[in-house]
């Protein structure tokens, strides 16, 4: 089994944005919920980083949702 060639990685797609504002929390407050950097909601939010299982966890309990419904894995084109 081969590795991919770097175009067709996977990468994460998020739905934290949708998440988030349906919970009608700012950024802020998700990132003190779940003890990060406001920023770093908004890379998330934009694709720019991928979160630690344990902070996906986080999200995903502050949010009351499954981490699946917040995070999926697709091919980057």
């Amino acid at each position: 089994m081969g590795r991919k060639p770097k175009a067709q990685e996977e990468q994460i797609i998020s739905s934290i944005e949708q998440f988030r504002v349906l919970a009608g929390l700012s950024r802020q407050e998700l990132a003190d919920a779940v003890d990060v950097h406001y920023q770093t909601i908004g890379y998330i939010e934009r694709g720019e980083y991928s979160p630690s299982l344990v902070l996906a966890l986080k999200f995903a309990k502050v949010l009351n949702v499954s981490v699946e419904d917040i995070f999926q894995l697709g091919e980057l084109k």
